[in-house]
Order: C-alpha cells, then structure tokens, then sequence
C-alpha cells in the first residue's frame, strides 16, 4: 500500500517516529510474549516457534531506530511485521498474529511504557519528600509568620510549613500508586474488541509482561482511557500542588523577604548586574511545570467526546503529549527537590518578623478565653480593640490597652502586667502551646517528621517492589524465550 503524500509527511512520519522512541521496546516484548504463550498452548508449534524467535531475535533495535518512513509501511508494528515475515517466511510469521489485534497490542504497549513513566515520577516525589523532611528535622525550632491571604497572620514553624507539603506529596503518592495499578493490568488477548475463539492464556501473557493480571471486558480493554486519564489527573494534582509551593520559595527567595537562601548551583547572576542571585532553578520549575499542567489539560481536551472505541484521537496521536507531560512533571519535581536538598532558610531574620502585624493576637483572646471563662466571641472582641489600638498608638502599653478593651466590652477591667501579657504573645509561647495534632509545636512536629519518614519507607519499598518486578518479568521473558 502507497500512501499520500501529505498523509505521510503530516502524520504518519511523526507517528512512526514516535512510535520508535515509545513503543518499540514494550512492541518486541509483546511479541516474544505472545510467541510464549502460544507455543505453550499448543496453538504455535515449537518448530514454528523457533523460526519465529530466530526472527525476532534477529531485529535489531537500533537498526530499527535509523530507519527513515519511507511510506512503504503503515506503521511501526507493520514495518516490523515485514522484518519478522523477511526472516521466518510469510506463512510462518503470520502464525504470530494469531489470536491478537493491533488494537490489543496498541493498547497493550501504551500501558507498558506509561506505567514506567508514573513510576519514574512517583520516584521523584519520593525524593523531594526525603529533601523536604531533611529540612524539617532541622527546623522543628524556625518559628515564622504564616501568611493567609497573603498577609502575616499566625506564627507557625518551618517544620510545620515543610511537613504540609510533605502530606501533599503522600496523597500524590496515593494517587499515583492508584494510576500505576488501573494501568499495569493486560489488554494483550482482547483482540479487536472481543477477544477470540482460540484458547490463549491472557494470565501468562500478564505475568510475561509484568501485568498484574489482564483486563477484564474485551471491549473495554480497547475502548476505554479511563486509566489514562486517572495518571494524567494524578500527575496535574501534583504539579500544581507543587506549583504552589514554588511560589512561595520565590517569594522567601526575594531580598524583600530574605527567608530563603538557594546554594550556589541553583542560582545566576546578570550579564550586567553582578549583585544579582537569580533563583532561577525554581524559576524553571514553575515554568516546566505549568507545560505539565497545561499538556494533562490538553490531553483530557483530546480525549473529551471522542467515540467510545477503538479511534486514533486516543492512540498514537495523542503518545507523544503523554510522554511530554510525565517528562515535564518529573523534571519539576527533581528540580524542586535537588534545589531545596542544600537550602538554608534565615533562621534570624524570620525569627525577628515573626511576631510582626499581630500574628499572636488570637493567642491573646485564647488566654481569656480560658483564664475568665469567656464566650471565644468575646474575647476575640477584646482582643480585637488591643491590637487596633497598638496599631494606632504604637507606643502605648499593652497592659493599659487591655485595661480599657476590656472594661469596654466587659464593664469590667481584666488585669494583665505587661511581663505576663509578652508571655501571652510571645511567638515561641504562641507555638509550643499549639500542640494539637497536625500542630506546630516542635513536639507535634517531631512526632510527624517521625511518621512521615516511616510511610516514605514504605512507599519506596512499594515502588521497589513494582521495579523489581517487572525487572524479574523481563528476566523470565527472555528465559523463557530461549527455552523454546
């Protein structure tokens, strides 16, 4: 067959080499699978099944690779049908596609190489949380202003700060463990949509390929991208949870602000300023991360509509944009991490502004709160009218402050020294008396660092476990391949 011109330069030139960069490597396992599984049935003999391993172990992949679309064949899979047919002969290479479907194959190699891309990213997660928790241990103490609103508003801690994220990141891990296990089952046996006649073994195609087990419905298991669709939604949560963050490392980063130090390697200076220390490794991030954000949205938009079947819309258009919104997550994600493993935060200087703009009032209306009995609302009255009036006289007393508050809201004065009420408000007494849990008292924090790292433990053993095993898969693969 001999193809349009501008039908090969406009798509079927870019999907062939797309599909090289993508899918050759889960392609040719397919194919020693389901040459396995056949033989093993009794569906292929094992003369036949030798000639058909000689021929596919004689394609070599980066021949493969080099090779230009000339327009001779459809695609990847048909270029490498001739190649198998080259060797083993029309009639004993065409017993190799008993049984399957370009469809399930398809399919079957989408699943294969993205959850590979899921994993490389939750790998990256796992290492920005290791780096987050890192500075944590070191900052149970760091008490800042916390911002809402974009304004200071309660002290709190880096540690308290950091380890928010870090809870973030264990539900992206979540999600992502969750995508990793709706893609890693087998489509491999559904054929063109349902399934076959001939007594095939969709368990052992599974286990030679590292599946979990194969789909379920056959015509589901080619019309449906719902999986794809749950990593896509995993990996723009994460990305624009992280985007957040990034945020507000650029803004601690400004001289302004002067919380947050980058070391040397993640940082340039101007062409023309010399003063200048550029965080320009964050600055990356937010932008490769907005690509990621951006291509998920496009990739829903690709998929919204589309019929419910079999339809390029889903297939190897749309590849080469999955790939680029994984590559870009992961990217971010090991940027951030490698940028705030050596961070220094200005323990002083955030110290010093912490309790700046009354960020510990509340404190105060809690101390009445308890001390006398009060309704929360009424304290939080008085102690509104305090820190008004310390912002318009600033040079008054609290204690005289509090004095008049309360004798105008109560009728009665509430007696306070001025030694007793810098306790109140003081930001380090505003955290340590925080200790509920989730707080940000260092014994709450400590505590937390403490079973974050556990749960980190664990998820990085999960995610071994998932690389060995397709390791061990790959492994059996080719053993069984030889035994033929």
């Amino acid at each position: 067959m001999r193809f349009a011109p501008e039908y090969v330069t406009h798509v079927l030139t870019d999907n062939f080499e797309d599909a090289k960069t993508f899918l050759l490597a889960p392609l040719m396992s397919i194919h020693y699978a389901h040459l396995v599984m056949l033989t093993e049935r009794g569906i292929l003999s094992r003369a036949d099944a030798r000639v058909l391993r000689t021929a596919l172990d004689g394609i070599s992949a980066e021949a493969v690779r080099q090779m230009p679309f000339d327009g001779t064949y459809e695609d990847l899979f048909f270029y490498l049908e001739h190649l198998i047919a080259e060797s083993a002969g029309e009639q004993t290479a065409g017993r190799l596609h008993t049984a399957r479907s370009r469809n399930d194959i398809a399919m079957t190699t989408y699943r294969m190489w993205q959850r590979n891309s899921i994993a490389t990213l939750a790998q990256g997660t796992l290492a920005l949380r290791a780096a987050l928790l890192g500075l944590a241990a070191q900052h149970t103490a760091t008490i800042y202003a916390a911002h809402t609103h974009t304004q200071p508003a309660q002290v709190s801690t880096v540690a308290h700060y950091l380890l928010s994220i870090v809870e973030q990141l264990e539900r992206d891990g979540k999600r992502l463990e969750s995508a990793y296990r709706s893609t890693n089952v087998n489509p491999l046996g559904a054929c063109a949509i349902t399934g076959t006649g001939f007594p095939i073994d969709r368990f052992r195609t599974s286990e030679l390929l590292g599946f979990d087990g194969p789909t379920g419905n056959t015509y589901g298991s080619i019309a449906t991208v719902d999986y794809l669709l749950e990593g896509v939604s995993a990996t723009a949560i994460a990305v624009l949870g992280l985007g957040r963050v990034v945020q507000d490392l650029l803004l601690w980063g400004t001289m302004e602000f002067g919380y947050l130090r980058l070391s040397e390697g993640f940082v340039q200076s101007s062409s023309i300023m010399p003063q200048k220390r550029n965080p320009v490794a964050l600055e990356h991030a937010r932008g490769i991360g907005s690509q990621a954000v951006g291509q998920a949205q496009a990739i829903i938009t690709a998929v919204h509509n589309t019929p419910f079947g079999d339809i390029n819309d889903t297939e190897d258009d749309l590849q080469p944009l999955i790939a680029s919104m994984y590559r870009d997550a992961t990217r971010m994600v090991s940027i951030v991490a490698a940028a705030l493993k050596d961070a220094q935060f200005n323990v002083a200087r955030m110290e010093a502004l912490a309790g700046e703009g009354g960020t510990t009032i509340t404190e105060l209306a809690d101390t009445l709160a308890r001390d006398h009995d009060l309704p929360f609302g009424t304290a939080h009255k008085i102690a509104g009218q305090v820190i008004r009036g310390k912002n318009d006289q600033p040079s008054a007393r609290m204690s005289d402050l509090l004095t008049a508050a309360s004798r105008e809201v109560l009728g009665a004065p509430l007696a306070y020294d001025d030694a007793a009420l810098d306790r109140v408000l003081s930001p380090r007494h505003f955290v340590e008396i925080r200790t509920t849990h989730g707080g940000p008292s260092p014994e709450r924090t400590s505590e937390a660092i403490a079973a974050s790292r556990t749960l980190l433990a664990a998820d990085d053993a999960w995610w071994k476990e998932r690389r060995d095993a397709l390791g061990t898969a790959a492994t059996r693969l080719v053993n069984e391949g030889a035994r033929l």
